[in-house]
């Protein structure tokens, strides 16, 4: 697979690193440093526990590399020689392994730099000298091939470009990104918790984020019912058959939590002798019946539409559900809301005729649109997932893949935006269309997502009556505006740095009067607001106002109100704003429409940086 030219210089930049940590550490034993989106790594198994200090050390060391300009040597061996240099070079406990994963018959190949050789596929720069600018930037742990019962190594991960000002540019969005990390500020604004007693990447949503949740669901809905969409709730849990059918068992079985067997049949099993190796080959032969966290909600959705019949007139039918699905990540991919174990689709099926699919599906667009720029995410590129026709991962009539794609390349010309094609990026079932945001800081996220199919419906075996009165096949359109509520919570903390639009930020107002003697006045203005639907709290703590102030703006509260003797007086309210800072006396009645006009309006607020 040949690489970009970024990708080249930071690839050689991790064969730098990898030389200078032999230099600084010559004991340790170096796993694979490929280069990643943002940069790269090298996985290295070290006694030594590494610290920030070592990587300022390593990192100088790296300047000495380059300043030497070692060409990058390529060299084609057989096996034979391989397992020799390897031996010579004193790395033994990885690249033997490594070396093994390449097929027969395949080519294996070296890069030596210096006195430094690694098994590499390449390619390389021309030197060390032409790795550009790079700067080593953290240490994680990472167990060897991914694999939990593997020892855990450690991970050097750095970054690199070509000229020092866009090295500059990238370091200076990785310091906003940590400001901005939605696991800091969702912890200190008591948005949500992660407990180890309850279970890794299961969120428990505290009062503040499920406001956050509330509200997003509110504004959803009020689309969905403008948009035809009927309601359905589901259950956790179904039989496993139910999944097998569908296919996301056994297509998405790693991502899975295991089966659960009913009490009567375990106990009858038990009684056999049969072990948990054997029960897990009858459960995947299917000679042993179970149920299934659910994985999707669209099987669901199905059995719904199938409970009756449909004629065209009925036609189209969208179900939408605020769905709870739950998936098996490894605890070394769990990252705070953006990667769970657990969490809720804005989920919808739509069962459709044929010739209505692209009206359909301009309309499962169009919403994606309105969340996006209602939410300041207008900056966006659409990217097409398609099959990758000498994969054995996609289903169904190779005719029915071509339909389905062709209206999804449709669908991305009208919407007037960029868009791109990738080869093996569709569903088993059906291709997506996805939307790639890019938010404040110049960062890209995978969110909404729609998807076509005409699998699960002739899996399902579904049909509805025609008007030649001839039982005919349904369309299939999945889709999800905001994908998980976990997940684009997460973002969207990141996106505001925790200071939401009024209409979302769990406390809109907090009152700060100045001595308790104006607290009468204080709780009057708190039901005004109450009784306009405004989420308002008043400070009664006794401390002195500078430190009410500091206070309130620390905990990002979007509108802080000063009650006074003055204010008392003329019925007025002192405004301190996040977003405009401070607005100096309002008339009470004025302040309350206002906020009322800026909560309906769902008004975008960004504070200046």
């Amino acid at each position: 697979m040949s690489m970009t030219p970024l990708q080249e210089m930071r690839h050689s930049c991790s064969h730098v690193l990898a030389t200078a940590v032999l230099r600084v550490f010559p004991d340790a034993q170096l796993d694979i440093g490929p280069p990643t989106d943002t940069g790269f790594y090298y996985d290295i198994d070290l006694d030594h526990k590494l610290t920030p200090e070592d990587l300022v050390r390593i990192e100088d060391e790296m300047r000495k590399v380059a300043a030497e300009r070692q060409p990058f040597v390529r060299s084609e061996v057989s096996r034979e020689e391989a397992v020799r240099i390897i031996t010579e070079f004193g790395q033994t406990r990885y690249k033997p392994g490594r070396l093994a994963d390449i097929p027969e018959g395949e080519t294996v190949s070296f890069y030596r730099n210096g006195a430094f050789v690694d098994l590499c596929a390449g390619t390389h720069v021309v030197d060390t000298g032409a790795t550009g600018a790079f700067k080593l930037l953290s240490i994680a742990g990472a167990y060897h091939r991914g694999d939990e019962k593997n020892k855990q190594l450690q991970r050097i991960y750095g970054t690199a470009f070509p000229t020092q000002a866009e090295l500059d540019a990238h370091l200076e969005q990785v310091e906003q990104a940590r400001q901005r990390d939605h696991r800091k500020l969702g912890r200190d604004l008591k948005l949500f918790h992660i407990d180890e007693a309850v279970g890794q990447g299961l969120i428990l949503w505290t009062p503040a984020g499920a406001i956050v949740r509330q509200e997003l669901q509110k504004f959803i809905l009020e689309e969905l019912v403008k948009q035809g969409y009927q309601q359905v709730f589901t259950p956790h849990i179904g039989q496993l058959g139910l999944f097998k059918t569908s296919g996301h068992f056994p297509y998405y079985r790693d991502s899975q939590y295991p089966p659960v067997i009913d009490r009567e049949q375990l106990e009858s099993l038990a009684s056999e002798g049969c072990t948990c190796a054997q029960l897990s080959n009858r459960l995947a032969a299917g000679e042993v019946e179970g149920y299934l966290l659910k994985p999707m909600n669209c099987p669901f959705h199905i059995k719904i539409f199938d409970s009756q019949p449909h004629s065209y007139r009925d036609l189209p039918v969208r179900l939408a559900e605020f769905g709870t699905v739950y998936r098996w990540e490894q605890s070394g991919e769990l990252n705070g809301m953006t990667r769970v174990r657990g969490f809720t689709q804005d989920d919808a099926h739509l069962f459709c005729t044929e010739e209505q699919v692209p009206a359909e599906l301009m309309g499962c667009l169009s919403l994606v649109k309105i969340v996006l720029t209602t939410l300041g995410m207008a900056d966006y590129r659409v990217r097409i997932g398609l099959r990758d026709p000498d994969s054995a991962k996609y289903t169904g009539d190779p005719a029915l893949w071509d339909k389905a794609e062709a209206a999804c390349r449709a669908a991305a010309q009208q919407l007037g935006v960029p868009f791109s094609e990738e080869a093996g990026e569709a569903a088993f079932y059906g291709p997506k269309i996805d939307f790639v945001v890019r938010d404040v800081i110049g960062r890209e996220w995978q969110l909404g997502t729609v998807q076509v199919d005409y699998n699960l419906p002739i899996r399902f075996d579904l049909s509805y009556v025609g008007p030649d009165n001839q039982p005919h096949r349904p369309v299939m359109i999945h889709r999800a505006p905001f994908g998980s509520m976990e997940r684009f919570t997460g973002l969207l903390i990141e996106h505001f740095g925790g200071d939401f639009p009024l209409w979302l930020a769990p406390e809109q107002v907090r009152l700060l009067p100045v001595s308790d003697k104006f607290m009468g006045y204080a709780r009057e203005v708190a039901e005004a607001m109450k009784a306009a639907g405004v989420r308002v709290v008043v400070d009664s703590h006794p401390d002195k106002l500078g430190a009410k102030i500091r206070r309130a703006e620390v905990e990002k509260v979007t509108y802080a109100l000063v009650i006074g003797g003055k204010d008392q007086d003329a019925r007025t309210v002192s405004v301190r704003s996040r977003f405009t800072g401070d607005e100096g006396a309002l008339p009470l009645d004025g302040f309350v429409a206002r906020l009322r006009g800026e909560i309906a309006s769902r008004k975008l607020m960004l504070r200046s940086r």
